[in-house]
Parts: C-alpha cells; structure tokens; sequence
C-alpha cells in the first residue's frame, strides 16, 4: 500500500469518526429539543441517510485504495478544496444552530427560524456542506463512481428530507417568511 493510499484511508477514518461524535451531539441535542417540548418529524428517512453515509465511507474507501483509481492532478485540489469547503459549510451550520442542531428533523415548536450566520444567505449551509463532501471525498482518490452513485442517492434523499422539513417549519411558524428570499443552497 502507498502512502497515499495509507493518508487517503485516514481520512477516511477521521471523516468516519467525525461522523460518529455528530451523532452523539445530535443525541445530546435531541434530548434538549425533546425535554422542552419539541418533537421530531420524518424518523424514518433516517435509517436511509445512516445507510447511506455508512456505505458513503466504506465504498470511498474500497474505491478510492483497493481498486486504485487516478484523477488528474487538478481533480484532487478541486476535490480538496470542496471537502475543505463543505467541512467550512457544516461546522457553521452546526455552530449557528448550536443546540437546535440534529441530524434529525427536530421541531421546538414556536422557536423563530434560525436566520445568523450563513442562514441569513442560504436556507441549508448544512446540507450544501454535504453534497460537497460526498463528491469530493472519494475524488480525492479517484474514486469516481463512488462519487456519482452516492452524490445521486444523496440527491435523492435530500429531496424528500428537505421538502419534510421545510413543511414542518412551517407549520410550525414563521419558516416561509424569513427564507422566502433565500435560495436553498445559492444565495
């Protein structure tokens, strides 16, 4: 095994276990939502989204080292650069949101829409961080249909994710009227 293949695989390993101590917070945060009276919407897309970023990491991995694909040079620094990019997206996200922020859908009935930081320009700085970070991870190591089959089936979920959220804050109040001028992911 190459020394990239062996840092490819770390960081692999180390998105794997950033993944991993989101759930946890997101757990933390949940029971906070839940304690004052909030409730989650949609529970069961979330087993798809776990499968999902699971196979996510294993199938970059399998891809990206043991099949040993290549990618132009500037396909890794554009990929780098996005992985860079959507790490940026997500930990703002997560910090503007601080504790209202899950990977599941979570009300808190009557809390007013999230509107500082990157939610004053984009509905969803979080999911955009995560579109870029499915692609550009296994183009890192080339792994090129790694990245197309998963950025289409993200795609997808995300689909029905967002239009089950955008509903629910909504009629849980005030969401329509403070993003009505805002795109979901382009300013």
């Amino acid at each position: 095994m190459t020394s990239e293949q062996i840092a490819y695989l770390v960081l692999v390993g180390l998105v794997a276990l950033q993944r991993l101590s989101e759930l946890r917070l997101s757990a933390h945060h949940q029971t906070q939502i839940l304690e004052a009276g909030g409730y989650e919407v949609a529970p069961e897309q979330m087993p798809w989204m776990r499968g999902l970023h699971t196979l996510w990491l294993v199938a970059a991995a399998v891809e990206g080292v043991l099949l040993m694909p290549s990618s132009p040079h500037w396909v890794v620094w554009v990929a780098g650069g996005a992985l860079l990019l959507g790490q940026a997206l997500r930990w703002e996200a997560i910090s503007t949101l601080g504790s209202r922020w899950t990977v599941t859908i979570m009300i808190l009935p009557e809390a007013p829409p999230q509107i500082g930081g990157l939610y004053g320009r984009i509905r969803h700085p979080n999911y955009l961080g995560v579109i870029l970070e499915i692609a550009a991870l296994p183009l890192l190591a080339g792994a090129w249909y790694t990245a197309v089959v998963f950025t289409l089936g993200n795609g997808v979920l995300l689909r029905h994710r967002i239009a089950q959220e955008e509903a629910a804050l909504e009629q849980s109040g005030g969401y329509l009227d403070a993003f009505e001028e805002r795109g979901r992911f382009v300013p």
